[in-house]
């Protein structure tokens, strides 16, 4: 689709506040340096943010030779984003400042049969009452809600397509979400939400090409093309987890056999450990975090049983990470989310050795493979980014129609 004069104005004006959120303070010049903007149009929209009160001006440096540049901050008191990570096994909450700083959570746990979409939104709607309340913000504060769902997202109509861990078809998300939440509200998934993360505050910084291994429940790439978001022509890019890798394998959720998901998702990990060992006491049958937590500490206590495990979950995810750097050739492969969290560095020293054993040389010696640095759920984090995404477009839309009143927005903004 044909962008805008509107949309590239929305995307400049979100990479420029971008920019100052990672870096500042900063001036005007090293905003321009920083984007490829003409300083003009930098000026003019910092003179935009400033109008907005998404930034604020904080003094003076010295140049070289020249007049002081005037300094420039974002106003973290400008305003609230919520950012929303629906998994398959819980829902959790974060409300952050414009400075992307977390303010307050909040979790509800997800059990098993309760992932009919209105118990989900039962969920979402408590954990965002709860946030608020705990900052202690005024409602008008919260410029938007960016609400991260498992599986195919069309972010245009706010449809959760396919959520195939829980059977979803066609589940009208935001609509249903609107009924309980008052603010606007952006919908996109995990993959992408984990990239955005990573892009501006983890690994990905500063990085061109990179690929965001998403290790959970479910299983997925999010990509950073080019020095930006890759999403597919139907938002449906980095389904990684569905590609296969051991023919007639696993039957997978999503009908196929032996996905990539069915060996190093968090249900395929538990079903490596029960085949080596079913009687084994790491293993706790209903409960996917607690058995990740068990093999994490079997790890640390050189338990051979959980060494096995993770070992032989390493090769899969290895042979399947190897795929994607041959394909992408990324400068950093991350390895995100709870579960590799979890496992942490025995995990991420095993699969190093398995991709190099399957990668061609030349992109694996391009290739840093590195955990997630981020400290705060990152999905949470980048969905937050698309809340303030949004809220950038409405403003724009805002402008163009000369309105006055702030617009509820269930349309996602582009990327």
């Amino acid at each position: 689709m044909k962008r805008t004069s509107r949309d590239i104005r929305t995307a400049n004006r979100y990479e420029v506040l971008r920019q100052i959120i990672a870096e500042s303070p900063t001036s005007r010049q090293e905003l321009a340096a920083a984007t490829g903007l003409s300083l003009a149009t930098v000026a003019t929209l910092v003179g935009e943010l400033l109008d907005l009160r998404m930034i604020t001006e904080v003094g003076f440096e010295d140049s070289a030779g020249g007049r002081p540049r005037g300094l420039v901050a974002v106003n973290a008191l400008g305003g609230a984003l919520i950012g929303v990570d629906i998994a398959e096994t819980y829902v959790h909450v974060e409300l952050f400042d414009l400075a992307l700083n977390v303010l307050a959570r909040a979790e509800e746990d997800v059990r098993p049969g309760e992932s009919r979409p209105e118990q989900v939104v039962g969920h979402v709607a408590a954990a965002v009452g709860s946030v608020v309340a705990q900052a202690g913000i005024e409602g008008a504060r919260v410029l938007g809600v960016g609400v991260s769902v498992p599986g195919q997202v069309d972010r245009a109509t706010g449809i959760s397509e396919y959520a195939p861990n829980w059977d979803w078809h066609d589940v009208p998300l935001l609509d249903l979400l609107t009924e309980h939440i008052a603010y606007p509200l952006y919908l996109d998934n995990p993959l992408r939400a984990c990239a955005v993360a990573e892009l501006w505050f983890g690994a990905a910084r500063g990085r061109g090409n990179a690929v965001v291994v998403n290790l959970g429940t479910g299983v997925g790439a999010g990509l950073v093309l080019g020095g930006g978001l890759h999403r597919g022509v139907s938002n449906s890019a980095g389904e990684w987890g569905h590609t296969t890798i051991v023919l007639d394998g696993r039957l997978c959720h999503c009908g196929n056999h032996g996905c990539v998901e069915t060996y190093v998702g968090a249900p395929g990990i538990m079903l490596n450990l029960r085949e080596l060992s079913p009687r084994s006491t790491l293993l706790h049958p209903e409960d996917q975090t607690a058995t990740i937590d068990a093999l994490s500490r079997g790890v640390l206590a050189q338990d051979p049983v959980a060494l096995k495990v993770v070992r032989d979950t390493a090769r899969y995810l290895g042979a399947g990470i190897a795929d994607l750097v041959n394909l992408f050739n990324p400068e950093v492969v991350v390895l995100s989310s709870w579960v590799a969290a979890t496992l942490g560095e025995p995990l991420l020293a095993e699969v190093r050795e398995a991709v190099a054993r399957h990668a061609l040389p030349r992109p694996m010696a391009a290739t840093e493979i590195v955990l997630s640095p981020i400290p705060t759920d990152p999905v949470c984090l980048g969905a937050a980014t698309f809340a303030l995404e949004g809220a950038l477009q409405s403003v724009g839309q805002r402008n163009g129609k000369r309105r006055t009143t702030p617009a509820r927005s269930r349309t996602a903004p582009p990327s």
